[in-house]
């Protein structure tokens, strides 16, 4: 059983690229589950709660640095630890 009380509550806005300012390594120790429009998504690289959006990278179109492309998705958006 996980004791969420000695976890880091979960940031508004959380990137699980290193190389964002919105990274926050304290959080990643544990699994994250994101719910977007009540649905669970695994493949969530960036959201925001209160501006109500998540980013998942794109499965093929790369950027110009081989970096996958991140589209972005609407709604309402659920942070948990799993």
């Amino acid at each position: 059983m996980n004791d969420t009380k000695s976890l880091p509550p979960l940031p508004d806005r959380l990137s699980s690229n290193s190389r964002s300012p919105h990274y926050v390594e304290e959080v990643f120790e544990q699994d994250i589950g994101i719910l977007l429009n009540g649905k669970e998504r695994t493949n969530v690289e960036e959201y925001c709660i209160s501006e109500g959006w998540i980013k998942i990278p794109s499965p093929k179109a790369l950027d110009r640095r081989g970096q996958p492309l991140l589209m972005m998705f609407k709604g309402k958006v659920e942070a948990f630890y799993s």
